[in-house]
């Protein structure tokens, strides 16, 4: 950050009765505990500098406004809350126009409605700014701003800023509260407040003067007068230095008595503190990219409200970067996004949220799954201890025995405090999902063999793991006993009209290893020629009918990309998931069939076209290479996405899971991209728990989620190139060396003339 960067912070720590610092000290505070922070927040910062990605801005001549990539420049010299704000730099001309809208950062899976009277912002200018020369402002409850022709989306009537600012003094940060009742449909339909999306600023007077203003802290929230400013500081704050950042971290409660935490850096020693970020209640960690080993540092925080009054100071951390070997690096990634599944995972039941930041409401059975088996690598390499991860999952078994189940699977998705089901997808989604009862079962599996010792504890949570294993009724989604293929749904409302069949060769394998393993419910072995690798021209259809190549459509492919053969893959292999979810604890060198010897080198052919594809680069998108590839499913610029190396599916987005959860099949190339994603594009895609979702380089694009489908995978492929631990429990598993030989019967069998 420069040593120029200027805050309220900064100026109220250096000079603590300077005016600004009076007027944040006298500002009315929203009311303490609320900590639907993201059912308030409009803008705090930008992920990225540059052009803020969720805004446009486009100017008509003779009128001009600055612009970066069609969108609101980002400012990291002088902020509200840090480390930066929004710049609106115009010149308005009559017969001319400009607009600049800033859009809600609408995370996946997020409960939309936005709670509040009053839209609040802070604008600084460097330059006094009469109030007849402010920007007009409206809201719209669209994605684009004006942009809003097709019910039920509406506008508010722009109003001059000026009416609710006033003059806007030199160089201090001034509060503009606007009362939503103030602001009038401008649409033919109502304008709903708590479906605001896009806060629309657009010319105003024609003076032809040059004007720059900076926006920063958008909220929608209510006033009250009566609330206080937080009276301390968080507590028990530590930090933990690693080769190139820090996590500073603190104690907390899911319902903080603040709305957010302002964190402080010193390079001298504790003798001058600079604000580099800010971090929301409810969440107890903070990322902060350093750049280079060997420095040192000093980092302390602040609780703050709504309106950016702080507490005093905590006491003073130092930590001190230093150069990692590959094996420290390895645990330094697993340990960070273990802590999804950990720190991140749902207070109540211990299950995953489908993504973080996301719906808090929504625990995601599959990523569930996958987050108990990053639970027991947790629990193996010491992140945390083996009682802790036996009380948690102690938590999610109790709440999976609660939660509803039709004919023994769970949903998709659930409510973590409830358990009820969450039709996320629609009306026919509200019954169990198969394959995401499968990434469940295959967790507890391996959790189940993990928890051996002879303890009264142990013993009985097996047990009821167990019980749980053997009352998944595979067969029933079969949905009859002459059907070929069993069925992703089945809800009682709806029975089988989604009838998904589960074809491979996808994510979906599991479903039908553990399905044949089954000592209660199991379907033929057969099904699994009939079904997952069946020739039968529906199979072949849906095979080529999502990846738009014939290549692979019965099943085996045989063909080479890039001088890599593929024995089994549609297509060039698809997305790198494929090799992932059903192999956390699945063995691939121990699972062969008629189509190939071993999935083990299947599997690592796939990784090796992925990145071959990468390297070669066939449309030419920025940021590809030897070092970053990783082609698979994950949050895009356009929303959920499964990339894949074709034409069809390659979009430019790098998924940092494709690469680093191939470490098993892959190692030299998979490190050799945990390298590049650190230490040279760390401070854009590391965060608190590790590597973000993903990013696009040709539109400078970073995801600002974590995803629990994604996560998980890191942490539990690495271990299996580390150590094997999570491919040897599983496979411990009685049932599981029956399936294969039931398998290799039914192989033999399919092979006969």
């Amino acid at each position: 950050m420069p040593a120029a960067a200027v805050s309220a912070r900064t100026v109220a720590t250096a000079a603590p009765g300077a005016a600004l610092a009076t007027a944040l000290l006298a500002a009315a505070a929203h009311a303490a505990g609320d900590h639907d922070y993201y059912r308030h927040v409009v803008f705090d910062n930008s992920q990225q500098t540059g052009g803020y990605w969720y805004s446009e801005a486009v100017a008509v001549v003779p009128s001009s406004l600055e612009r970066q990539d069609e969108r609101i420049p980002v400012d990291s010299s002088v902020f509200h809350s840090p480390p930066n704000a929004l710049r609106l730099a115009w010149v308005s001309r009559a017969g001319g126009g400009w607009e600049a809208e800033v859009h809600l950062l609408a995370f996946p899976n997020r409960y939309p409605e936005l709670s509040g009277q009053t839209l609040s912002l802070w604008l600084y200018s460097a330059a006094p700014i009469a109030a007849a020369d402010l920007p007009q402002i409206l809201l719209s409850d669209a994605r684009e701003g004006l942009q809003v022709a097709t019910r039920p989306a509406s506008f508010t009537v722009a109003e001059p800023l000026g009416r609710f600012a006033g003059d806007l003094p030199a160089k201090r940060w001034t509060l503009v509260r606007i009362p939503l009742a103030a602001l009038r449909s401008g649409s033919v339909y109502p304008f709903r407040s708590e479906w605001l999306r896009s806060v629309v600023f657009h010319q105003g007077r024609a003076d032809g003067a040059a004007h720059t203003m900076l926006i920063d802290d958008i909220r929608v929230d209510d006033e009250d007068p009566a609330a206080a400013a937080p009276a301390r500081a968080p507590q028990a704050v530590a930090a933990s230095a690693y080769e190139r950042h820090a996590i500073v971290h603190w104690q907390g409660n899911e319902r903080d008595p603040w709305d957010h935490v302002v964190v402080y850096r010193s390079t001298d020693g504790g003798r001058e503190y600079t604000p580099i970020g800010i971090q929301h209640g409810g969440e107890h960690r903070f990322f902060d990219w350093l750049g280079e080993p060997g420095r040192t540092f000093w980092y302390r925080v602040t609780a703050a409200d709504s309106r950016g009054r702080e507490s005093s100071p905590s006491a003073a951390v130092r930590v001190t970067t230093r150069p990692f070997t590959d094996e420290e690096l390895l645990t330094m990634l697993q340990e960070a996004a273990f802590q999804y599944y950990w720190d991140g995972a749902d207070e109540a039941s211990g299950m995953a949220h489908e993504n973080l930041p996301g719906d808090d409401r929504l625990v995601a059975t599959g990523a569930s799954g996958m987050g108990v088996a990053a639970l027991i690598v947790g629990a193996s390499r010491g992140f945390i201890t083996r009682d802790q991860a036996r009380e948690r999952l102690e938590r999610i078994v109790g709440f999976l025995e609660r939660a509803p189940r039709y004919h023994g699977a769970w949903s998709h998705y659930m409510n973590g405090a409830t358990g009820e089901t969450m039709p996320l997808f629609g009306m026919l989604d509200n019954g169990g999902d198969l394959v995401e009862t499968a990434f469940m079962m295959q967790g507890l599996l391996l959790a189940r063999q993990y928890f051996d010792a002879p303890t009264p504890a142990e013993r009985e949570l097996a047990a009821r793991i167990t019980r749980l294993w053997e009352s998944v009724e595979w067969d029933w989604y079969r949905e009859h006993s002459a059907s070929d293929f069993l069925y992703w749904h089945w809800s009682r409302e709806w029975g089988f009209q989604i009838h998904h069949p589960l074809i491979g060769f996808n994510e979906t394998m599991v479903v039908y290893l553990l399905a044949i393993a089954s000592p209660t419910h199991a379907v033929p072995a057969a099904m699994y020629y009939s079904g997952w690798a069946g020739q039968s021209q529906r199979a072949q259809q849906y095979r080529e009918g999502w990846s738009g190549s014939s290549d692979g459509k019965l099943y085996g492919n045989g063909r080479s990309y890039f001088g890599i053969r593929l024995d089994v893959g549609v297509g060039s292999g698809g997305p790198l998931f494929f090799a992932h979810y059903s192999f956390l604890g699945m063995d691939p060198h121990a699972l062969h069939d008629r189509y190939t010897a071993s999935y083990f080198e299947n599997n690592r052919n796939l990784a090796l076209i992925n990145q071959a594809y990468c390297i070669a680069n066939p449309q030419h998108f920025p940021g590809y290479g030897a070092n970053a590839w990783g082609l698979t499913a994950s949050d895009g610029p356009k929303g959920y996405r499964t990339p894949a190396p074709d034409a069809l599916n390659d979009d430019g987005t790098i998924t940092l899971t494709g690469a680093l959860a191939s470490m098993a099949y892959v190692p030299e190339a998979s490190l050799a991209a945990l390298r590049h994603d650190y230490r040279d594009l760390g401070g854009q895609l590391w965060g608190i728990y590790g590597p973000r979702d993903a990013y696009n380089p040709s539109l400078k694009w970073v995801s600002p989620i974590y995803m629990g489908l994604n996560q998980a995978p890191i942490v539990v492929m690495v271990e299996n190139y580390r150590s094997g631990l999570p491919w040897k429990l599983f496979m411990s598993n009685p049932e599981i060396p029956e399936m294969l030989r039931r398998l290799d019967a039914a192989t033999h069998e399919a092979a006969a003339p």
